[in-house]
């Protein structure tokens, strides 16, 4: 809840240098509560795309129909309070509504909740491999020259590098789906020698359609009426960094198939910022309410579901560039309960501050809760400078997030990480191989994620539903249920107290694989290398702990897996790699059922078992 009490304001904002703690309306909505206490949980989801504001607090008459949702969990006489309303002209029975409530035991509620409201948000979509590497970001990479100086800095200082960004400077005039001739005379050669490098590049798509004679994009689709038009029938024109540009309404209307960016090849995928829509011109800098998209829909019945759909368009038109072939690879900054179907968001324009790297890990793990399973935030903030602690404490946090991005803003110092000292230099390296070797237990994250509904990064409170010490944790984690994560995010830190759940279970240090019994409050002391992870007791975790540039180069790599023994369970997992080099977008070849079978290049190299002390002998018996 908000510090203060005031209500959330769910409205799809561009917001400038954004604070924490407060209701104010941010880049996207999901009009979804959740509420848990042991043995229950409960969880409501108000379908409705308009200007929407929710109201939590303490009601002691208790005499409003969402009253019983608190007052079914507190247990006492008083009952909580949790009011939606939305601003909408038109009357319920015509307009975009609808509710689903889900009650039961905290697993049950909570792992199938996004599969109950299916009809709606959806699971989050399988992400392509490389995706679940580390990107390379700023506003801007200038011209081709520094786009390769980047690749090959990563390169002589081996680090994995998997995606190299362009920000909206690439584009001829802000003129989206072309390159500027002046910067990238050649875009084709330079992906092709990305992609022989194996890795890939994303740019910027903004929905801002310049208003421009000589611009085929803008004379094609008002050629054919294909733009939002203002109450009075005309096109809707906005300022914004194109300067005066047009928007495409993207519901329901006749298809227009924009085609590739000019000189781009399969190794690209993209990025749709600004889609709140951002009208530097309008009010609180978005589209005015009284615009109309087809069939006559005024936009303030829309308003919050417009990001979606932009970004649904370009993840559907990656899918038809391929062929069917690849997954597509769609970050956006706006989003809707479904966004989650079409690719990855983040937490926006954060600030180089210990605060919005605290904040970065409660607002990852609301997403996940919402279902927008794959997020992250801006590693090292996007304005402002970060310190070097700050910087390497970023990464650390960063390479157990789901997405894991660093960005900058235009006015910022570069930040490559060569350009930190040697020791620094080296700690971010460590982070960021960390990362790659755990790529098979993100994956197999996601895949469980992608068939279930369940969070990749979720609280400890939904691993552990009747636990009440954790239920206000939100500076630890789960990673899957496997992993539990407590990120340093104190200046100067030299310890951290990490909570330890589970009656009777056990975990271990995943460097230094100490055993640890729970429940228990375990105090870990730091320095600037460390990052406290611990592997659960009774979970397998599959590594590739051999560095490699990228995650495509990992293919075929062998296999180490890290059996966590626990007095309590047998030990079980059930890894999921990726099958060929193309990720088709829904399915291929595998099988997550430890009785069936697969085919894979790779092999197992090694099985370490933690918990037990060194055999005197072993007997490994295998068939054929």
């Amino acid at each position: 809840v908000p510090r203060g009490g005031d209500p959330y304001r769910l409205y799809n904002l561009d917001v400038f240098q954004y604070e924490v703690f407060t209701p104010m309306a941010l880049y996207g909505s999901v009009p979804l509560l959740l509420a848990h206490r042991p043995r229950l949980s409960l969880g409501l989801f108000w379908l409705n795309a308009a200007e929407t504001w929710v109201d939590i607090g303490s009601n002691t008459a208790g005499k409003v129909w969402q009253g019983g949702l608190g007052g079914a969990l507190t247990g006492t006489g008083h009952w909580g309070h949790c009011k939606f309303f939305s601003f909408s002209l038109i009357p319920i029975f015509r307009g975009i509504f609808g509710g689903f409530l889900n009650s039961g035991p905290a697993q049950a509620v909570l792992g199938d909740f996004t599969p109950v409201s299916a009809p709606c948000p959806g699971t989050q979509a399988l992400p392509p491999l490389f995706s679940l590497g580390y990107h390379q970001s700023r506003w801007n990479y200038q011209d081709e020259a520094d786009v390769e100086a980047v690749e090959r800095g990563f390169e002589e200082h081996e680090l994995p590098l998997d995606v190299l960004w362009l920000d909206i400077e690439h584009a001829d005039g802000k003129r989206y789906f072309t390159w500027d001739p002046a910067k990238f005379p050649n875009p084709r050669r330079m992906l092709e020698h990305l992609a022989a490098r194996k890795r890939r590049m994303v740019s910027i798509v903004d929905p801002h359609i310049k208003v421009d004679g000589g611009y085929r994009v803008h004379t094609e689709l008002r050629a054919r009426g294909l733009y939002v038009k203002t109450k009075d029938g005309n096109d809707y024109e906005g300022w914004c960094w194109p300067g005066f540009y047009n928007l495409p309404p993207y519901f329901w209307g006749p298809p227009a198939d924009l085609g590739s960016p000019q000189g781009s090849t399969e190794a690209l995928f993209t990025w749709n910022d600004m889609n709140e829509p951002s009208v530097f011109s309008g009010p609180e800098v978005t589209m005015h309410k009284d615009a109309r998209h087809f069939g006559g829909w005024e936009h303030r019945e829309l308003h919050n579901i417009y990001g979606l759909y932009v970004q649904k368009a370009t993840a559907e038109g990656q899918i038809r560039r391929s062929g069917g072939r690849h997954r597509p690879f769609v970050l956006s900054r706006a989003f809707f309960a479904g966004s989650q179907r079409y690719g990855a968001v983040w937490t926006g324009d954060n600030t180089a501050d210990w605060e919005h790297l605290r904040i970065s890990i409660p607002m990852c793990l609301s997403f996940g809760l919402a279902g927008l399973a794959f997020c992250g935030a801006d590693v090292g903030g996007f304005f402002q400078n970060p310190g070097p602690e700050l910087q390497v404490r970023w990464y650390q946090a960063g390479a157990f997030q789901p997405f894991f991005r660093a960005h900058a803003h235009l006015d910022t110092a570069r930040r490559e990480p060569w350009l930190l000292s040697p020791e620094h230099l080296a700690l971010v390296r460590s982070a960021l191989r960390r990362r790659y070797a755990l790529l098979p237990t993100w994956y197999t994250a996601f895949y469980r994620c992608h068939r279930q509904g369940i969070p990749v990064m979720r609280p400890l409170w939904m691993e552990f539903p009747d636990d009440p010490q954790t239920f206000a944790m939100d500076d630890q984690y789960m990673i899957d249920r496997v992993l539990l994560v407590h990120p340093v995010t104190e200046p100067g830190a030299h310890g951290v107290n990490v909570y330890l759940p589970g009656e009777g279970e056990v975990w271990y240090n995943d460097e230094t694989h100490e055993q640890h019994r729970a429940p228990q409050t375990l105090y870990v002391p730091v320095t600037l290398s460390t990052i406290p992870v611990f592997q659960r007791g009774g979970t397998v975790i599959p590594r590739q702990d051999r560095p490699r540039r990228s995650t495509e180069a990992m293919r075929g790599d062998p296999f180490t897996l890290y059996v966590a023994l626990s007095p309590q369970v047998s030990v079980g997992g059930t890894p999921k790699t990726p099958q060929g080099p193309q990720n088709p977008p829904q399915t291929s070849p595998s099988s997550a059922d430890p009785r069936g079978s697969m085919s894979t290049p790779a092999w197992l190299e090694r099985v370490v078992i933690l918990g037990v002390g060194r055999p005197e002998s072993a007997l490994l018996t295998t068939h054929g």
